[in-house]
């Protein structure tokens, strides 16, 4: 057991006692048992104890290097101690533990997936990505085109790389200390993998999650190449509607969608702000007059299969997202996506499609090197975690 109290006299200090903290969930996870942290919090009148374990602590352990900062330096105390033997991954026991119907969304972030979720979705992590769960960073990019990998890898040519070929969803990571740098996974196509995918990287506790996609322009002043930056969602994926009721709004992070239209404004680049329709029909415009009339009703702008499911586990598992597309094709005006229009769309629209985002999240990193603010995706009954927090 160790105990962490809050009683340090200078900075180095409070770095020691966190790093002595991490090294000990390490250590015990190690050892074959999941680490439990309790944390006392005096500054709390109404609920001063909070407490969770871990798995993988090595995995995000910037994350909890800085949230455990975030805590003593407000005076918080600090228990470090063994909790029970560490359940394997062909146990059957394990699905007792996973299952999201008994979950507490109301759980602060750190603690807000049981330690048998984390192993799994780590274990499957590194499955459809072919890397390391250790080498993702905190700003994560989700695409479904190679194109866009391409110029990542143009950029950041020594970035971590799938260690094998062939995987479903491959990853690419530009490792900067603390986590800091960007990690670009190629999804594929539809709602089905976009949840897949942010089902597990959300146990990582990322600062951000931004989709960087094509899309179906639904307006008739939009051309191709014009860009479109998501104020909300239509849900017609279905994927996450028995999960989460159809009636909750999302909303991307405000913060996010600030700095990326200023992005587009300094590059003086057409876009609207608006609705984006997500949809799992991929053939949609065979069925046309259901969906007309739902793109009518909702005022949508952009029609697409992954921006809302990105957005909705953004939301469930407070991760602060947006959504940032680029018209390819105009489906009601005549101008359905072909393929030689099409590559020559995707030839001349990659770069600067990326580049938008990567700036965006420096911008982000300037003003909130500690991630992006969150109160407006933490329900009204979560525990605070710091005194004076929203």
């Amino acid at each position: 057991m160790h105990l962490v109290h809050s009683d340090f006299s200078s900075p180095e200090e409070l770095s020691q006692a966190t790093e002595k903290a991490c090294d000990l969930m390490e250590e015990i996870y190690e050892k074959g048992m999941y680490p439990k942290m309790i944390v006392h919090r005096e500054y709390s009148e109404h609920n001063p104890n909070i407490k969770g374990e871990m798995a993988q602590p090595k995995a995000f352990r910037w994350y909890l290097r800085r949230e455990i900062k975030r805590l003593i330096s407000k005076k918080a105390d600090i228990e470090i101690k063994p909790s029970r033997p560490v359940i394997p991954l062909n146990d059957p026991k394990l699905m007792n533990h996973t299952d999201e119907e008994e979950w507490d969304f109301t759980k602060k972030k750190m603690f807000l997936f049981s330690p048998e979720r984390v192993d799994i979705s780590l274990n499957r992590l590194s499955h459809y990505t072919g890397t390391d769960p250790c080498d993702f960073q905190r700003y994560i990019l989700f695409t479904n085109y190679a194109m866009h990998v391409e110029v990542f890898l143009d950029k950041y040519p020594d970035c971590e790389k799938p260690v094998r070929d062939g995987v479903q969803m491959p990853a690419y990571h530009h490792k900067l200390p603390d986590n800091k740098g960007i990690t670009l996974i190629n999804i594929g196509v539809g709602p089905s993998n976009a949840k897949t995918i942010t089902d597990h990287v959300a146990v990582l506790r990322p600062d951000a999650m931004i989709m960087v996609g094509h899309c179906g322009g639904l307006r008739n002043h939009q051309e191709i190449g014009d860009f479109v930056l998501a104020n909300g969602y239509f849900r017609d994926d279905k994927v996450l509607d028995e999960l989460f009721p159809i009636g909750n709004p999302v909303i991307p992070n405000y913060l996010l969608n600030l700095y990326l239209k200023g992005v587009l404004d300094k590059y003086e680049l057409k876009h609207r702000i608006g609705t984006v329709f997500t949809t799992a029909n991929r053939n949609w415009e065979f069925s046309a007059k259901h969906t007309v009339r739902q793109i009518h009703q909702s005022r949508s702008l952009a029609i697409d299969m992954e921006s809302s499911t990105v957005a909705t586990n953004g939301f469930r598992y407070r991760i602060p997202h947006a959504t940032l597309l680029c018209v390819s094709d105009k489906p009601l005006h005549g101008k359905p996506k072909l393929s030689e229009a099409a590559q020559t769309f995707y030839q001349n629209s990659k770069e600067l499609h990326l580049q938008i985002v990567i700036e965006t999240i420096d911008m982000v990193k300037a003003n909130y090197p500690e991630g992006l603010p969150n109160s407006s995706i933490r329900a009204f009954n979560e525990p605070l975690m710091e005194a004076g927090e929203d």
